[in-house]
C-alpha cells in the first residue's frame, strides 16, 4: 500500500499541481482540471516518488552533516 498523497503543491519543473487532493494542468491561458485516472494516477506515483527522493537527500545530507561534526577536517 503507498503512502497518501499531498493535498496540494506543484510538481518541480512541471506544469500541474495539487489543489485540494485534484491535479490541475496549469498554462498560459490558465488552468483546467486533469480528470483522466490513469494520467492521474501517474502523476500521484511521481509525485510520491519524488517526496521519496526529496526524503533521501534530506537523510544523506543530515547524515553527511552529522559525520562532519564527528569527525571535524577528517582526521583521526
Amino acid at each position: 500500500m503507498s503512502a497518501p498523497t499531498p493535498q496540494h503543491g506543484r510538481l518541480a519543473h512541471a506544469p500541474v499541481a495539487l489543489r485540494g487532493g485534484r491535479w490541475w494542468l496549469d498554462g498560459g491561458a490558465g488552468s483546467i482540471p486533469a480528470s483522466d485516472p490513469a494520467f492521474t494516477a501517474a502523476l500521484d506515483d511521481f509525485a510520491l516518488s519524488m517526496a521519496a527522493a526529496d526524503r533521501a537527500v534530506a537523510n544523506l545530507l543530515i547524515r553527511q552533516d552529522e559525520a562532519s561534526v564527528v569527525d571535524p577536517g577528517g582526521q583521526q
